[in-house]
């Protein structure tokens, strides 16, 4: 099993995404995105990344699409916990600061032309726009390391943030990297980009 074939496809034959109203991280959540590559996980499915990493990745989608069973959450850094904890202020400053409505989303998942599914979380949209929001915390001596070389987007985010234009049909994401207490918050307007949607 590989990810090259019929992940992507032909754009033309995407359904319309398919907004899921649930909770990120509750049971319905999982139950949601199983068995469906997502684009937090994306970086494991493109040609740059390791082969085993992207093989555990596929053979974990496959076991769920056999036994229709949800994968136990694996493991959970500091970091993911910090994140999740900062997540609701870092929406309210990126609220305030761009004076924008925003809707927390659930999942959001599109049929591909092979029949199977992908999908994605983003943190939120912003109402009235085909603009989402992606929320990284980053502790303050990676964010001053990050600040001093401005070498823009953590490359890092690159696949989760061109497939979540993807899946949910954006023309733009913010990705925003924040930490409380410091006295900035980066924020990376990415334009949506065909060519590497394609990729």
């Amino acid at each position: 099993m590989t990810a090259s074939k019929g992940l992507v496809g032909h754009q033309k034959k995407l359904s319309e995404p398919e907004f899921i109203e649930c909770e990120q991280g509750s049971p319905e959540w999982f139950l949601a995105r199983s068995g469906i590559p997502t684009a937090s996980n994306f970086s494991c499915d493109v040609r740059d990344s390791d082969a085993l990493t992207r093989t555990k990745y596929m053979r974990r989608l496959a076991g769920e699409l056999l036994t229709g069973e949800v994968a136990e959450e694996g493991f959970k850094s500091k970091a993911m916990t910090r994140g999740n904890s900062m997540e609701p202020e870092a929406l309210d400053h990126y609220a305030k600061t761009t004076i924008s409505k925003l809707r927390r989303i659930g999942f959001i998942r599109r049929k591909l032309p092979s029949g199977r599914y992908a999908g994605a979380s983003p943190d939120a949209l912003v109402e009235g726009t085909k603009r989402g929001v992606e929320i990284k915390t980053m502790q303050p001596d990676l964010m001053i390391a990050l600040l001093e070389r401005g070498t823009g987007m953590p490359p890092e985010h690159r696949w989760q943030v061109y497939g979540t234009m993807w899946i949910a049909d954006l023309d733009e994401i913010d990705l925003v990297i924040f930490y409380r207490g410091m006295p900035t918050t980066p924020k990376f307007s990415v334009a949506r980009d065909e060519k590497i949607i394609k990729e």
